[in-house]
């Protein structure tokens, strides 16, 4: 029975008092207080008396109807302990059946523990399906935020991605470009010259494509949106658009999204408009000639994993361009973009350069020098030494966080955009922005220093800032779930910032996966090249495929991480692994030297 509640969060906690010790709890009884116009919680207060040695079971149940009969309903619906119970075992059914499909088992139990379950359920509970966050809510759709998820729970739940991205396709502009974000069911949304949202879409499309087979996607069509366009140096519009009553199928959307982002600055690199990556940054090119170096290497990035694509449509002209345009990038990213120790971040309206050692702020960023190795780009060894310095300028191991850039911007000339009205040290502002810190973690994998890349994911590894009291006291936020941010400068350093709602979760999940333990799924066949640290001696890893489970076996004689023999159930096997849907059980054994 209840004994009383509130809605009402200051009378729960107290006038100048705090969460630590709530005011309620010195009390018996509460106002039972609803409505609106304050900031709102649910307490509930339960009278129970139990003698020594008795357990009593309690469900709280919290819901939302489209009416009060409907409400009502519920609440008759759950009114006894068993249909409680009842409902409660369905969902975890069902959220062990979606994240079920692969199971990993490392010597790093808190390693195993996010990629078990937690990350694929932040990002699609929170992300996908919630688009809410206790610390951002919103509801909305972005476009390169929910698509970049769908590169993980593609894993999980591939008719998922496969539907937000035809979805995605729908709201693209007949000129090619996207909106940043919008409100469904309406469409509302928000168009700006941001010079990066379109690009994920073929990025996106080819990386499920790839892990799925599934190339009948690209013939689903959807329409284009009109709108009127933006006015030279605006920055973004918010606006209902229409359909323009064309339509294209996905490779074509994927095509236009390319072509549009093909255009470049004076130092021939991609023109940044109000931010690329980095909203923040929106005042750099918002006149029209600043220059992104990171979208450089995107760019290369999106047009090779897509190449593959315009060559099976037999697209040999778009081909031969995109070959064209990826050296001509490549040219003048080593020519322009180099900085003797990293690569710039970009170049302003004027010309002035952006994450140079000669800028008193922001002098190194981590996101050119990451994506520099994803786009394999870089003579003279440039790569191996624009992550060195990363290492050693932005990875802080006392504070447990990467940062995104250092110093950050508090004198502001010149001003880079509304990432400077962020306190030092706070979120983008010199802060670890986890979306990057992952990234950084990604590119040292991909170079092959996986103990530096281990040692990293360690470093970030949310479970390791909530072990002590005293990291519990630093970090403040939930342990559990990765946090888009950490804050970098005293007197918050070492402290979360959002959390939930982040695609890091999803970055975070795909770096384990894929980039430590070597699963490389393509449709019907599994590669597998794992890269044990040094202080690993093996792993395992179950995989459901359809209705056919996959026990992967990995083991480690010597230190040189060579594969030495694998086989398949018995059977030594070399390249791929054969997938087939038959019911039973098959075993991988993978034997490194």
């Amino acid at each position: 029975t209840i004994k009383s509640f509130t809605c009402d969060r200051t009378e729960f906690i107290g006038r100048n008092s705090s969460a630590s010790r709530p005011a309620a709890l010195g009390r018996v009884g509460l106002s039972g207080r609803v409505g609106a116009l304050f900031d709102p919680c649910l307490a509930m207060q339960v009278e129970c008396d139990l003698p020594p040695g008795a357990t009593r079971e309690i469900a709280f149940i919290l819901g939302v109807g489209q009416s009060i009969d409907d409400a009502r309903g519920m609440r008759r619906r759950f009114r006894t302990l068993g249909s409680v119970n009842i409902a409660l075992a369905e969902t975890h059914r069902r959220w062990e059946k979606l994240l079920g499909k692969i199971n990993i088992r490392t010597p790093d139990q808190s390693l195993n523990a996010l990629a078990n379950g937690w990350l694929q359920y932040q990002t699609i509970s929170s992300r996908f399906w919630g688009r809410s966050g206790f610390y951002q809510s919103g509801g909305a759709y972005g476009f390169r935020d929910q698509l970049q998820d769908t590169m993980a729970i593609v894993y999980c739940a591939p008719e998922l991605a496969r539907e937000h991205i035809i979805r995605c396709a729908g709201r693209q502009f007949s000129e090619g470009d996207v909106q940043h974000w919008w409100h469904p069911p309406s469409g509302r949304g928000v168009r700006t010259t941001i010079s990066d949202d379109y690009l994920w879409l073929p990025f996106v499309t080819a990386h499920y494509i790839k892990v799925t087979g599934d190339y009948g996607i690209l013939t689903e069509t959807a329409p284009y949106l009109r709108a009127a366009p933006l006015e030279h140096a605006q920055e973004s519009e918010y606006s209902q658009p229409t359909l323009s009553g064309e339509h294209g199928d996905l490779y074509e959307h994927c095509v236009k999204a390319l072509r549009y982002g093909l255009k470049f600055g004076s130092h021939g690199l991609p023109l940044m408009g109000s931010g690329d990556w980095n909203d923040g940054m929106n005042l750099v090119g918002h006149e029209g000639k600043g220059e992104s170096v990171w979208l450089g290497f995107f760019l290369i990035s999106v047009m090779e994993g897509f190449m593959p694509l315009i060559m099976r449509r037999g697209d040999k002209a778009l081909a031969d361009f995109c070959e064209r345009q990826i050296a001509e990038l490549r040219k003048n990213l080593d020519n322009n973009a180099w900085d003797g120790h990293w690569y710039l971040r970009a170049f302003f309206d004027d010309g002035t350069p952006l994450g140079s050692a000669k800028n008193l702020e922001c002098r190194i960023d981590s996101l050119p020098q990451s994506w520099s190795v994803f786009a394999d780009t870089g003579q003279d060894n440039r790569r191996e030494i624009a992550m060195e310095s990363v290492y050693r300028h932005l990875v802080d191991r006392e504070g447990g966080l990467i940062r995104l850039f250092t110093p950050p911007f508090d004198q502001h000339q010149p001003c880079p955009g509304y990432i400077s009205g962020y306190l030092p040290g706070v979120r983008e502002n010199g802060g670890q922005y986890t979306h990057a810190a992952i990234w950084v973690i990604q590119a040292f994998a991909k170079l092959g220093d996986i103990d530096r890349a281990l040692e990293l994911l360690e470093l970030i590894n949310p479970i390791g800032h909530g072990d002590t009291p005293e990291k519990i006291a630093r970090y403040k936020v939930e342990p559990y779930v990765v946090a888009a941010d950490v804050y970098g400068s005293e007197p918050h350093r070492g402290q979360g910032g959002w959390t939930w709602y982040s695609g890091s979760s999803a970055w975070l999940y795909r770096v384990i996966l894929e980039s430590i333990l070597g699963f490389d799924l393509r449709g019907d066949e599994l590669w597998l090249s794992p890269k044990l640290p040094t202080k690993w001696s093996g792993f395992g890893l179950r995989y459901l495929y359809k209705d056919t489970l996959y026990k992967i076996d990995v083991k480690r004689s010597k230190a040189t991480g060579i594969i030495q023999r694998t086989a398949l159930d018995g059977t030594a096997i070399t390249g791929a692994i054969p997938l087939v849907d038959d019911r039973g059980e098959h075993t991988i054994e993978i034997d490194l030297l």
